[in-house]
């Protein structure tokens, strides 16, 4: 242990000059002179892309060059309707770029709020600044929770321990002497100190993985990855296709030439789910967006996706489910002690602590230090021990030794004073006991033999909003486990008066077994679980994850960091711990429990409406490559123009899409998202391409003579709108008004189209009489029935 004065302790807020002996710090000429010289910890930590990247993403994309060639032939080949589909693809991709400028600018002003600012000694005064602020020799002050931004060597410690499980996979932490080196992208678990910075910027240890950490990700993440997938399985299925189409029609066919190419490039267009990309990315950026002006930072994209597949979330009840402030509601002295003892006491022990937690914060306000006596040797709070202590000088010269922290660690089983605990923890009260320790401070085993001397009795603050939060994720069906490291007893009566589930049934964490699998099986059975250790936190999320539990974990202090690490999605909370933000990927700025539900809802939301409407796209892709092998094998004229292709496009997947995309969603996301696309898209893109090939050879048997070629196309147009829009329907459902409306208003507007003089020319689209019309509609019923029951089969068949 390290001896110290308590009075000698430097504010790490409040600027303050430290007390001879102590280090200084760099002046400011000296600062100023590093700043020149370059020395300055410059890692560009990025919230999200630049704007190149954005517009370059957005831009170079396969499809979009595939799309552009097409667009630059079809310009000099055909009437500038038949060009519409590049058009389309400009808006779509100045859409997608717009919207991830929005998320860009949140995202980058919302981590500016949200970043962590150390505190560096400089001309003798302690200041907080920017982490990119930070020069070459600068002394860094530390204290529980502290991440270590920079890499260092220690110059102060005070019971100093430092986890650097994120960068060795060590678990346990690590004591901190003069002279240790401190590498950056590790944390403070107990204890405090100083270190001066001897590696900024990217030559610190840990510099590549923060700033890669800390970027705005569009990948990794199930949906794009299978969407990724898709469009490989896509991209192999048009090159065939393609080549076979374009013999087809300009070798086979001796047509006009020009005609040719735009029939062939009316085939190929349509294979290309341009959309999807687009859509997916607007889909995020405008969730990052919504979660943002709740003051919610999404630190990487897939989180959101990760959020929608959640169906157990891990509550830490300090600072979640309680609010961090506490207030002393009684002091009852043990064995006869004097209270006025016990005050002096109390009040010595929160001055020793320069940087005390919740706990402690309410003793010190309630029992302020007399200063008549000396600390002479400190043991800071540690989420694994338990508890905290001090030895001090008396007024009158006495010697002694103190221990505060939780009773049930202090005390021996069968001890008479846990029974009055017991009754306390019952009412939801936390308890400290203080006990006068009979040995050394830096004996391991100082607490043996302690004599209890006071209870300190604490009523914790339960957030108002808590217990709504926990009804909605009973409501969505999603498991609430509440894990504490308080006592087991207490915990249980807070979330009792939350209204969770099971909070009657409330386990000490101490009896679990070690074992994964009957941990797993205790978790499932019980939802509040009470005096956990840092690693048992860990070892229960892995436990649930192994019964394929996607886990998220919430927290705000440093015993939650291996936790939250480990979970699917971890949450912090805005005042957590600079550890706990970094390596969360959602940080709820507004402190706020109650933005958890929003920010579940908006993953839902997206993942949700991204899996409906990508069936959208894809059946269009299949039914395309359908009609395009039905042509080739055949050997007759491709059925549409592009221009037809693209108001079916934009009428039954285009603009539906969009808003379907936009909607509320609150269906918990499944996995497989390939397979659950795609058990939809290929029988429902075949049974289409189908019927409207039939649609179209019906039609050339049906007409003849001059505007035969426009009859039949507008017939299969017809037939492949009606099938689309059944499509269209069944993605709709469940129907609300603006469903409805949103189906009947694209109807319309291929009525218009048909009806309307002017646009019949322009998309060269004319029902010539009413058989084939008729039969047309007749067929698409058919094939709306078809599609129906194939859906509602594989729904039996192949559950997603």
């Amino acid at each position: 242990m390290t001896h110290i004065d308590a009075g000698a302790e430097l504010d790490p807020v409040h600027p303050a000059a430290p007390p001879a002996g102590r280090a200084t710090g760099l002046t400011a000429a000296e600062v100023a002179e590093r700043v020149a010289r370059g020395e300055v910890n410059d890692v560009p930590l990025r919230s999200s892309r630049s704007t190149a990247e954005i517009v370059r993403a957005n831009v170079f994309t396969r499809f979009n060059a595939i799309i552009g060639v097409l667009w630059v032939i079809m310009l000099f080949v055909a009437p500038i309707q038949d060009s519409l589909f590049g058009f389309v693809i400009i808006a779509n991709t100045g859409i997608g770029i717009i919207q991830e400028l929005r998320a860009k600018k949140t995202l980058d002003g919302l981590a500016v709020i949200g970043e962590a600012k150390p505190t560096v000694r400089r001309d003798g005064r302690a200041a907080e600044i920017s982490t990119s602020e930070i020069v070459l020799g600068d002394l860094v002050e530390l204290g529980p929770g502290d991440k270590i931004v920079v890499d260092g060597e220690a110059v102060e410690t005070e019971s100093l321990e430092v986890d650097e499980s994120l960068l060795t996979g060590e678990a346990d932490p690590v004591i901190k002497k003069p002279g240790d080196r401190m590498m950056s992208g590790s944390f403070v678990v107990a204890g405090g100190g100083a270190f001066t910075a001897t590696k900024v910027g990217r030559e610190a240890y840990a510099a590549q993985l923060a700033e890669e950490a800390s970027r705005f990700t569009l990948v990794h993440s199930e949906l794009r990855n299978g969407i990724s997938t898709i469009l490989k399985y896509v991209t192999w299925l048009m090159i065939p296709t393609s080549i076979g189409l374009v013999i087809s029609q300009l070798v086979v066919k001796d047509d006009n030439f020009k005609e040719s190419i735009a029939y062939t490039v009316g085939g190929i267009v349509p294979m290309i789910p341009e959309g999807l990309v687009l859509l997916t990315s607007v889909a995020f950026a405008i969730g990052v967006i919504r979660l943002g002006r709740q003051q919610c930072l999404v630190q990487e994209l897939p989180a959101i996706e990760g959020l929608a597949r959640v169906d157990t979330v891990c509550l830490d009840k300090t600072g979640t489910l309680t609010e961090g402030g506490m207030d002393v509601t009684e002091l009852r002295p043990l064995g006869g002690t004097d209270e006025a003892y016990v005050r002096k006491v109390l009040g010595a022990l929160g001055e020793s602590d320069p940087r005390p937690n919740a706990s402690l914060q309410a003793i010190i306000d309630s029992y302020p230090d007399s200063e008549e006596w000396r600390c002479t040797e400190s043991l800071p709070f540690s989420s694994a021990r338990k508890y905290s202590g001090a030895s001090f000088s008396e007024g009158d010269g006495d010697n002694s030794t103190w221990l505060l922290g939780a009773p049930d660690v202090l005390l021996t089983d069968g001890d008479p004073s846990l029974t009055e605990i017991e009754d306390l923890n019952q009412q939801g009260l936390r308890v400290l006991l203080l006990t006068r320790a009979a040995g050394e401070l830096d004996d391991p085993d100082v607490a043996a033999g302690a004599e209890a001397t006071a209870l300190v009795v604490l009523e914790q603050r339960l957030r108002p909003d808590a217990a709504d939060t926990l009804r909605y994720f009973e409501e969505q069906d999603v498991s609430a486990k509440v894990i504490s490291g308080d006592n087991a007893v207490s915990v249980g009566a807070v979330a009792g008066k939350l209204g969770l589930p099971g909070a009657e049934n409330t386990v000490d964490a101490r009896k679990l077994p070690a074992d994964q699998g009957e941990m797993a099986e205790a978790l499932d059975a019980n939802s509040v679980f009470g005096r956990v250790t840092p690693q048992q936190k860990r070892d229960m999320v892995g436990a649930l994850q192994s019964r394929g539990h996607t886990v998220a974990m919430t927290g705000d202090g440093v015993n939650d960091v291996l936790a939250l690490k480990d979970a699917d999605i971890g949450v912090s909370m805005g005042s957590g711990s600079e550890a706990t933000r970094a390596v969360a990927q959602i940080v709820l700025l507004n402190n706020s429990f109650a933005t958890l539900p929003s920010v579940v809802a908006e993953g839902r939301r997206v993942i949700g409406n991204i899996t409906r409407v990508a069936t959208l796209f894809l059946v269009k892709t299949v039914y395309s490559v359908v009609i395009a092998l039905l042509v080739v094998c055949s050997q007759v004229e491709y059925l549409f123009l592009p221009r037809h292709l693209t108001l079916l496009s934009t009428l039954t997947i285009g603009v539906p899409a969009f808003f379907l995309a936009l909607a509320p969603n609150k269906e918990r996301a499944k996995p497989h998202f390939v397979r659950r696309v795609m058990r939809y898209a290929i029988p429902g893109g075949v049974v289409a391409g189908i019927a409207t090939f039939c649609t179209y050879l019906l039609a050339r048997h049906h007409y003849a003579g001059a505007g035969a070629r426009e009859a039949e196309t507008s017939a299969a147009t017809l037939a492949l709108f009606l099938i689309a829009m059944w499509v269209l329907a069944i993605i709709a459902r469940p129907y609300t008004w603006w469903r409805v409306g949103l189906i009947g208003a694209m109807g319309l507007g291929f009525l218009l189209v048909l009806t309307v003089p002017w646009l019949q020319d322009f998309f060269q689209l004319k029902l010539v009489g009413t058989t084939m019309p008729w039969a047309a509609v007749a067929i698409a019923a058919v094939a709306s029935l078809v599609i129906e029951v194939i859906y509602r089969w594989v729904d039996r068949r192949f559950p997603a």
